[in-house]
């Protein structure tokens, strides 16, 4: 057998989080970092010249997210496992990440050593998700009725969640525009669907269920 490192690629809009996650990675006997990079147009080009085994990307990137990266890479045929490490809460975020063509969902909090084994899992070819995210994808397959059990911000699309958890964070739709580098009738559009989906019947019902949406996922 090859005793050659398997050799990772970092995509996150933090130089500071990447480093950390380069010293932490290449403490492990069979792993690499062969690069890095904070946004999507980089990422693209690097991952072509240097064909990594694996690729960790964060979801909110410079010019773009994860999930947009991912979808593209999958869209290349490249075939390379994805393994997201985010921020963001993994039961809304996950579902969106796997469809896209992803691995894996690792959350930042989680521990270094659930990292490494994420990182080894998706290299065998299998997903990773945390014990409580695949017990709650179980229960959405095995439901039956043919009935979506998505409720609430789960119905979102992972733009218009975006757009809704800046909404909760008391941001005006000038600012979610100047954020998400998308025009004010970009985001207005957003917020409309955002209100149909949740059945909200005005703006302000709008902010009152984004700002309890946001305080009820600080508080897991």
């Amino acid at each position: 057998m090859s005793d050659k490192k398997k050799q990772v690629y970092l995509v996150d809009d933090h130089p500071i989080v990447r480093q950390g996650l380069i010293k932490l990675i290449e403490q492990e006997n069979g792993l690499e970092v062969c690069g890095e990079s904070g946004n999507v147009s980089d990422a693209l080009s690097a991952i072509r010249e240097l064909g990594p085994d694996v690729i960790l990307v964060d979801i909110s990137l410079e010019d773009s997210n994860g999930i947009e990266l991912i979808r593209i890479i999958d869209g290349l045929g490249l075939k390379i496992p994805m393994l997201v490490l985010s921020m963001h809460d993994e039961s809304l975020y996950a579902e969106h990440a796997l469809r896209a063509g992803a691995s894996g969902y690792v959350m930042k909090q989680a521990a270094a050593t659930t990292l490494i084994q994420a990182i080894e899992k998706v290299l065998d070819g299998e997903i990773y998700v945390s014990k409580t995210m695949s017990s709650q994808m179980l229960k959405m397959a095995f439901r039956s009725g043919g009935d979506d059990p998505r409720t609430g911000a789960e119905l979102l699309s992972l733009r218009e969640l975006e757009v809704f958890e800046l909404i909760g964070r008391g941001n005006s739709t000038r600012e979610i525009a100047e954020q998400l580098n998308l025009s004010i009738k970009t985001i207005e559009t957003y917020r409309a669907h955002i209100k149909d989906k949740l059945q909200l019947r005005s703006g302000t019902e709008l902010m009152q269920r984004a700002i309890r949406w946001v305080e009820s996922e600080s508080m897991r």
